[in-house]
């Protein structure tokens, strides 16, 4: 008899707690979201799983010398796993259309506001009492208003590796809800007449102005905010490597293969952070309620920017194109397109809205240089 009870005291039933059970219900939950509804099916997949195996009772597979541990240890300490995804970001991106049109990098630079404004609702909510977030807590929170998975993991690695998980959930949720959460916003920031706007077609880009952009981007915003130099330095050389011209194979397989590879570990470092006594807080119901906030100020800042170049141009642009200055690429365009379409049929968007959406990635990964140099 006492042999039995040692067996079953030895099973994860009987250890299992009531947070562990509900953690690995959100582990569920999260890989329904990915298989059942499409959402962001390459990170929620492998982070729902790796929270399920975190939540294992018996097993320290997230800590100490757990695999999943030692996924975090390599990846996400060092900064490395976010860095190769931007990598090959860079890798698949076309700089051509922000260089067709220019001025959208002021809609990809308003977007950004989303990410300050957040960071100090988030030090004022603390100030009030509602939460208890630092500076370098309240910057990683802030960062989810990019709308950018790898940078809010980096970002959060760097500043606050104990909200990772809540953050890079939130992070990827919202990017997987663009087409839910984007176009009510739009709609309500622009009449239907600006909804109508037809852009002219983007002039053709040269490839010599597509190698030399990342390099002159790199050595400015290098020089002007040193601590993004790792993010955009990444990002400057898995485009070069897709526009020289001369590397096609290490393009290809920093498109495909190694970001693939990366992502797999990526996601589960990540879900082994949904431990039931990290994520379980009070403080993640304010990270995904600031994440959404920060979200829709980023999409909203976006649209009232092309709204206030238009005052101040005679050639106008469609200031939904505004929304796609979050990182979310290429989704946010998409649903730029989309909702473009529905007011004109002959209002393709596409390609315009690609401009503020790449200019997006660049200012997320900028901003989030400037927060690790003054949060740090």
């Amino acid at each position: 008899m006492e042999q039995l009870i040692e067996l079953w005291q030895g099973t994860g039933i009987a250890q299992l707690s009531l947070d562990q059970g509900v953690m690995l219900l959100v582990g569920l939950g999260l890989l329904y979201l990915a298989i059942a509804k499409g959402f962001e099916p390459l990170l929620l997949v492998p982070i729902g799983f790796g929270g399920i195996l975190a939540n294992i009772p018996g097993v320290d597979i997230a800590v100490g010398n757990g695999v999943l541990h030692q996924f975090y240890s390599m990846g996400i300490e060092t900064g490395v796993f976010p860095l190769v995804i931007f990598m090959g970001v860079g890798a698949m991106t076309d700089f051509g259309p922000l260089l067709a049109n220019p001025k959208t990098l002021f809609l990809g630079a308003a977007a950004q506001f989303g990410i300050f404004a957040t960071l100090l609702g988030a030090l004022g909510l603390s100030s009030l009492g509602v939460f208890d977030f630092n500076l370098a807590e309240a910057s990683a929170i802030g960062i989810i208003g990019g709308a950018d998975g790898p940078t809010a993991i980096y970002v959060a690695g760097q500043l606050a590796p104990h909200l990772l998980g809540a953050i890079a959930v939130s992070a990827y949720s919202y990017m997987a809800l663009v087409p839910i959460i984007q176009p009510p916003i739009m709609r309500l920031l622009t009449t239907e007449s600006e909804r109508k706007i037809e852009m002219t077609q983007l002039r053709v880009v040269s490839d010599r102005e597509k190698i030399f952009f990342p390099l002159m981007l790199l050595v400015l915003v290098a020089l002007m905010v040193p601590s993004a130099a790792p993010l955009l330095g990444m990002f400057c050389f898995g485009n070069l490597m897709r526009e020289c011209g001369v590397v096609d194979r290490l393009s290809d397989t920093t498109q495909n293969t190694l970001v693939n590879i990366t992502t797999i570990f990526l996601g589960l470092a990540v879900g082994s952070k949904l431990q039931a006594d990290q994520f379980l807080v009070l403080e993640t119901l304010g990270i995904l309620s600031l994440g959404m906030v920060a979200f829709a100020i980023g999409t909203a800042a976006g649209v009232l920017m092309a709204k206030l170049m238009n005052l101040l141009s005679r050639q106008k642009i469609n200031p939904l194109i505004g929304a796609a200055g979050v990182s979310a690429v290429p989704m946010a365009a998409r649903v730029v397109s989309k909702v473009g379409l529905e007011a004109n049929p002959h209002n393709f968007l596409l390609m315009h809205a690609m401009g503020p959406n790449v200019a997006g990635v660049i200012g997320s990964a900028v901003a989030a240089g400037i927060l690790i140099q003054f949060a740090s």
